[in-house]
This record gives structure tokens, sequence and C-alpha cells, in this order.
């Protein structure tokens, strides 16, 4: 049975980005695009309300939920299943006992009513249309703990690898630049992979195929052609190392001695010789010149990362370029909590040990810069390495940018303005 989508629109700008949580691209998709892809085969129209438009008066059944709310169709499929089995008005809710919810969705996030240990989240099934009243309908994301960071022990405060949690069905509101580089690549990606594993272990017949294909394609296992996916027109050479899960989309060209680890990447993409990429998203028409390193990061569509420039745990917003031998670094020095911007634009505990840094849209990044873990540089900000300024270790906002001393500045136009609200020396 069919029903109808009811969106509710959340006008709140992302910062650095200054924009809206519905129009970056998560997984090399904007948001609202992958809320249509998995929700198509459950509904049969959809209804987008204004700012402050009350429900719609209807006596079908429909599902409402915010548009910043990323999800994937394990969680969907989990949640309306669970919904229409009980027959009444129902609110998805998590638990904070939860470990992914409570290490990775709550922290920098407002998007979550709390009562008690439960966490009401912003979406609904009504079976007879809207209703004053909803049931919570607890949630199980199936979390795993995976390691992914060894580091001496005399640098990290606990002894013993650094986690994720990573789960099986993913939901996160998307508040702030942190959430997205957790929807990508710890539930995105790193969730892929466990996904890949976990029916490896139950689905002795998804794993028959697995190696039934690798031994006639004579490939190892994570190379064959049911873990490497890749469009048209594609050229890759033989020397490259593409081990996955990967997904590779049309028009790209991938140089010798490129290693690529389970990564997503978009369509007319250029990666040039020597380039790692690992657990990573890389947006359409995406060029990474020779060397160029990153590390559980995030390049929206139609930015240039260049050589020997390392991300690690980053997010690089459109249209954006980073200049070579640029370094995002991720870990502090001293045993000292990490904050980024949480919803309202404050400093907050990130809850990461180790982050990396985030570029806005329509940004300018000079060569040989460092920039300190978990800052962020504002959409349209142009930024030049001099002996002043080589090392970011504080935000960057857009009347910072150094084209504003420039005679030719004027050419670097402003494409996303920061919302009237938000004040300048609050960042």
């Amino acid at each position: 049975m069919t029903i109808l989508k009811v969106i509710l629109p959340s006008s709140r700008q992302i910062i650095p980005f200054n924009e809206p949580a519905r129009d970056l691209r998560l997984q090399n998709k904007p948001l609202w695009l992958i809320q249509r892809d998995v929700l198509s085969k459950y509904t049969h129209s959809e209804l987008q309300l204004a700012i402050d438009q009350p429900l719609p008066k209807t006596n079908e059944a429909c599902v409402v939920y915010r548009d910043n709310l990323y999800f994937d169709d394990a969680f969907m499929s989990y949640f309306l299943n669970a919904a229409q089995k009980g027959g009444k008005a129902v609110q998805a809710a998590l638990k904070l006992s939860d470990q992914a919810f409570r290490e990775h969705c709550l922290p920098l996030s407002d998007s979550y009513q709390q009562i008690g240990d439960t966490y009401l989240l912003e979406l609904w099934y009504y079976p007879e249309g809207p209703s004053e009243n909803a049931d919570p309908l607890i949630m199980d994301l199936q979390s795993q703990e995976i390691g992914y960071y060894h580091v001496p022990t005399y640098m990290a405060t606990n002894a013993g690898d650094l986690v994720y949690y990573v789960p099986l069905r993913s939901i996160i509101a998307i508040d702030s630049w942190v959430h997205v580089f957790i929807a990508d690549c710890v539930f995105g990606v790193f969730g892929r992979g466990a996904r890949f594993e976990d029916e490896l272990k139950t689905n002795p017949f998804f794993k028959l195929k697995i190696l039934i294909t690798s031994m006639l394609e004579g490939k190892q296992l994570l190379q064959c052609s049911r873990l490497v996916r890749k469009g048209q027109n594609c050229t890759i050479d033989p020397s490259a190392v593409i081990n996955g899960p990967v997904t590779i989309g049309d028009n790209v060209t991938i140089g010798a001695g490129v290693i690529i680890e389970n990564c997503i990447i978009g369509n007319n993409v250029n990666i040039s010789q020597g380039c790692n990429l690992m657990l990573s998203v890389i947006g359409d028409g995406t060029f990474l010149p020779f060397r160029a390193s990153l590390f559980m990061t995030t390049v929206m569509d139609n930015s240039m990362v260049a050589q020997n420039t390392c991300l690690q745990m980053s997010v690089i917003g459109r249209n954006s370029f980073v200049g070579a031998g640029t370094t995002f670094t991720d870990f502090n020095l001293l045993p000292q909590k990490l904050r980024a911007r949480n919803a309202s634009g404050d400093l907050a505990n990130s809850n990461r040990p180790v982050l990396g840094g985030c570029v806005g849209h329509n940004c300018r990044i000079g060569a040989g810069m460092i920039i300190f873990p978990a800052r962020t540089i504002e959409s349209d900000v142009v930024l030049v390495s001099s002996n002043e300024r080589r090392v970011i270790d504080h935000d960057v906002h857009f009347e910072d940018s150094d084209h504003h001393s420039f005679v030719t500045g004027v050419l670097h136009k402003r494409l996303y303005p920061r919302d009237l609200n938000t004040k300048p020396e609050t960042w």
C-alpha cells in the first residue's frame, strides 16, 4: 500500500556552507534526492509544506518528516513495517542506550525531543491522516563497534583503538557539518562495509556468488565486479588498486598507482597518478591531481584538491579549490576535547577525539596551508598563503577573506550569503 509523503521544511543554514541541509550533498546526492529515492517505493505523491504551514487535513495514510533528516532504506523499511503493523499513529524514537545515536547523532544537534532516556525524531507515520497524538516507536539502529584508528598510548586519553559505532540502519539529523561527515563516512561508506560483512556471515548464497565471481574474473574477492561497480566510459590504469565495496560513476579517469578502498566516486571525476582514497565520498566533476590523499573525507561536486594535499575526516563543499601541499590535521597534540559548531552556531564538544576541518562552497584555499582540527572556513572565502597567515587556528568567516583586500577582489562573487539572523561575531 502506497502512502502520502509530507515534508516539513527546515530553513536553518548549516555552518559553514550557508545552505539548508536539504541542499547539501551526502553520498554524492542532494539530501532531498536521497529522501525521495528511499521513499519512492512506499509513497505515491509528496507534499512540500511551507514554513509554519499546518499539516494537511486528509484521511489517507502518510509519512511526515523534517527535510534535514538523512535516512537509508534499511531504516525506513524497518520503521514503516513496524508502524503499519501497529496500525496507529507513531513517532520514531531512539534510546540513549543506542550507541550510534548517543555517540554520533546527539552531539551538536537540537533536532531531538528528549523524554527521559528516549529521544523523539521528527519522523511520523499516521495510518489515517495527521493527528495530535502519536506514540513513540523505539527504533534499533543495530550498531556495531568498529575500530578505525590506532594511536600510541601516550597520545590517547584512553588506551586502545578509537572506534565508531556503525549502524546497519541509519538515520541522523543534519544540524552541523560534523553530521555531514558522520552521514557520509561513518553511516555511509563504513555502514556499507558493515552491511556487506554482515551479509557475508548470514547469507551463504551471497558469499558463494562473490567467490564464484572473483574466481571467474581471476581477481581477489574485494576487487571483483560485485564489489567494484563502475559506470560507462571509465578509464582505469591497470596499476591502480581498487578494493571494494566501491562505486564508480560514468566518465571517470583513474591514473597509475592510485589506491582506492571503500569509496563512492561520482561522475566525470579525474583521479591522477598516486592518489590515495580511503572511506571517502568524491562528488561529480571533482579533480584530484597527483598524490592527493583523502581519508574519511567528503569532497562535494566540482571541487579540486591539488597535489600533495592531505585531508583526514574533513568535508569540502562544492566548487571549491584546495591548494597544493595543504594539510588538514585531525588530532590534538594535547589531550583536550575538540569543539565544533553546533546547530545554534556555538562551539560545543564534538564528541570526536579526532576530527578534520570543513571548507564551505565556492572557496579558494592557497597552497601550503595547515588547518587545525575542527576549524571551518565559510563559503566564498579566499585564503592566500603568506607569512601572516599560513596556519588556520580559528574559524574563518567571509569578513576575513583575503579577496577583500585585492584590487580585483570584486571578481570573486559571493554565492552563499549568511543568514541575516546569524551574527558573524558569534563565529
